[in-house]
């Protein structure tokens, strides 16, 4: 019995740490896939085109009411400034918890060199959001008196804003973004936990390859720690991408570890396990438009389940103007 029960905690622990229910939008791979608005508010129009992205990712197929997660985002300039604008959208259901938000993104980039051939621009972008927190608590077993269990569908709007910055050198980026600035109480607004959701991303990357050629290499990291529960994680990062007379052609891995984990008893011993997720991806971009899957898989001893994570990304590109910098940056030209 006291091993199945270190062994539901370690499974609570690492998938707490998966899906951050109650936290505004999941934190996935999904930036990965062309992607950066959707996580810092900095890329808000940083691009040469205009840019809608829809996501949809689902966990464990086969359960019933498993995590999904649905995203449409918009951005893009503001004519011929140097600001820019963007929207989000999404939904996510994890079992009895669900949220839909929206945000709407400005950013301003500043560029420091003397023409648009040599990249060096900072970025600064604020998002504003409101989320709706729903819990169904219609379907709870409640044969004894809980006054924690109402049974009925609970729900509670909150506003939070988001900030970060971006700064671009040649082949160089790098992100800083504070997520989930205000307190916000969510549903459990009895638990202090709930109250802070405040989340800290560090991105950082570099494009190898000379300019113009066919094949490029982009190394990158993004570091998260979460202010509340003094969790943190990492992503590494690879993508390789292939120039064609239709477009690109790209492909990734990504490996995310967790700082923190969860005991368990194994052989009538104590070990701990961090989340470990590997998650290749593989993109398209024909003409204006884009499409990317990516699967992850959680490489842990006690796992919820063997299945791995889906997730499809659908793109399109509009109000296209021509190359302006001479660098590898395929998240600016």
């Amino acid at each position: 019995m006291r091993f199945k029960r270190f062994c539901l905690i370690a499974i609570i622990t690492l998938f707490a740490q998966l899906v951050n229910g109650q936290e505004g939008l999941p934190i996935y791979t999904d930036y990965l896939t062309d992607n950066y608005y959707l996580i810092h508010p900095s890329m808000a129009g940083a691009a040469n085109c205009a840019k809608i992205r829809m996501t949809g990712r689902q966990q464990w197929f086969g359960h019933e009411n498993a995590p999904k997660l649905l995203t449409l985002s918009a951005n893009g300039r503001i004519g011929e400034s140097d600001s820019g604008i963007g929207a989000m959208f999404y939904t996510d259901q994890n079992g009895f918890h669900s949220q839909t938000g929206g945000y709407i993104t400005y950013a301003h980039h500043i560029l420091f060199s003397r023409n648009e051939i040599d990249l060096n621009m900072l970025s600064f972008g604020l998002s504003v959001g409101a989320i709706q927190y729903k819990l169904d608590e219609t379907q709870f077993i409640n044969e004894l008196p809980d006054r924690l269990i109402s049974g009925i569908e609970q729900s509670s709007t909150n506003f939070n804003i988001d900030f970060g910055f971006s700064y671009h050198l040649y082949n160089f980026y790098a992100h800083a973004t504070v997520k989930n600035i205000l307190k916000n109480e969510g549903i459990n607004n009895d638990l202090e936990i709930t109250s802070n959701l405040r989340r800290y991303l560090l991105s950082a990357g570099y494009v190898f390859g000379k300019f113009g050629s066919e094949w490029s290499f982009e190394p990158s990291l993004m570091y998260q720690y979460r202010d509340a529960t003094k969790e943190s994680s990492i992503d590494v990062n690879f993508k390789a991408y292939k120039e064609m007379d239709f477009g690109k052609l790209w492909a990734g891995l990504s490996y995310r570890r967790s700082f923190d984990g969860a005991e368990y008893y194994d052989n009538g011993s104590v070990s701990s396990q961090k989340l470990q997720l590997i998650s290749p991806l593989v993109g398209i971009n024909y003409n204006q438009f884009m499409f990317a899957y990516t699967y992850a898989y959680q490489a842990n001893s006690i796992v919820f389940n063997n299945g791995g994570f889906h997730q499809i990304t659908l793109g399109y590109n509009f109000s296209c103007k021509k190359e302006r910098y001479h660098c590898n940056c395929p998240a600016v030209n």
